[in-house]
């Protein structure tokens, strides 16, 4: 089932998300909604608040990145993300190393804006995946990136708020019309400030 995606403003956005065990209700529905979901908008990444559940779970699938490609040669970034679906459940970021690099970064709840932002190139993070096995992996490039991005989600930070102040003062107008769903979107979306029956 397609849920709607909760847009910028809405306070769920802004929350740290909780962690969750095995015996979370109807987990494996969740997380094949929560994939069909992202499909839908054509997302490469999505965290639970995001439809609007304050808990620490996010799924990716970069493949999407697999095809970029740098002046006709394969982007050495996206090395090894042909099949890079993953699913996240009370993960840690252990460590983030190497030099900080920029990217255009976007987000489905946060449509039609995409900005610049420094991370830094590889992260260390422990995990459990969708059967509860326990796992510690390192990532680099965009595959650092996606989950570096879906983790800020739990965490209750946006890419917005790794923009400089002024760049988000300048942004200010056009998020606060995606707030009130002035937006054209080719997906689900929930709008924190649209009045109800409307």
């Amino acid at each position: 089932m397609i849920l709607p995606i909760v847009a910028y403003g809405d306070p769920v956005l802004k929350k740290v998300g909780e962690e969750i065990d095995e015996n979370y209700p109807n987990l494996s529905e969740l997380l094949e909604n929560m994939f069909e979901t992202m499909y839908a908008a054509s997302g490469v990444g999505l965290a639970a608040p995001q439809i609007g559940k304050s808990i620490r779970l996010f799924i990716v699938d970069a493949s999407p990145f697999a095809d970029d490609k740098e002046e006709g040669e394969p982007d050495p970034k996206a090395k090894g993300l042909e099949n890079f679906k993953k699913v996240f459940i009370n993960p840690i970021i252990e460590e983030e190393t190497g030099e900080e690099w920029a990217f255009q970064e976007g987000c489905l709840s946060i449509p039609k804006i995409r900005e610049d932002v420094y991370r830094k190139e590889k992260i260390k993070i422990s995990y459990y995946d969708e059967q509860f096995n326990f796992h510690e992996e390192e990532y680099d490039g965009y595959a650092a990136r996606v989950i570096q991005h879906e983790y800020d989600h739990i965490e209750g930070v946006l890419f917005t708020d790794h923009l400089s102040p002024l760049r988000k003062k300048l942004l200010g107008k056009r998020l606060l019309k995606i707030s009130k769903g002035e937006v054209e979107v080719d997906y689900k979306m929930k709008f924190p400030l649209v009045k109800k029956g409307r």
